[in-house]
């Protein structure tokens, strides 16, 4: 077990290719009427697509934080148990990374 290194084993799963693709066939074949609301869909597919895995899965642990009633810090031991109860799953480093990304996006949000 010398020298291993310990890896995140998670991933964020992303459609928006699928999605893409099913968009451009409908505004290849839309009408007047339908083409502006598929180009703002278009539009707004690649803005989402664009934005970084990190920050898909700081989202996403920021909801499994809340759903599970965390209000504190994202990258606390309350938070990383949370997360690992609302994941049975998730490993300990897994939840420890997950939760850092999540205070990372948490720093950058609107204080309420």
């Amino acid at each position: 077990m010398f020298g291993t290194k310990r890896e995140l084993m998670v991933i964020a799963l992303r459609d928006t290719d699928a999605v893409a693709d099913e968009l451009r066939a409908a505004l290849a074949t839309a009408d007047d009427r339908d083409r502006p609301g598929l180009e703002r869909a278009v539009e707004i597919l690649a803005r989402t697509a664009a934005v970084p895995d990190t920050e898909v899965r700081g989202r996403w642990a920021l909801n499994q934080m809340a759903a599970a009633g965390h209000t504190g810090p994202a990258d606390s031991v309350h938070a990383v148990k949370a997360l690992r109860q609302a994941e049975p799953g998730l490993s300990l480093v897994a939840a420890v990374q997950l939760s850092k990304e999540a205070a990372a996006l948490q720093a950058t949000l609107p204080q309420a």
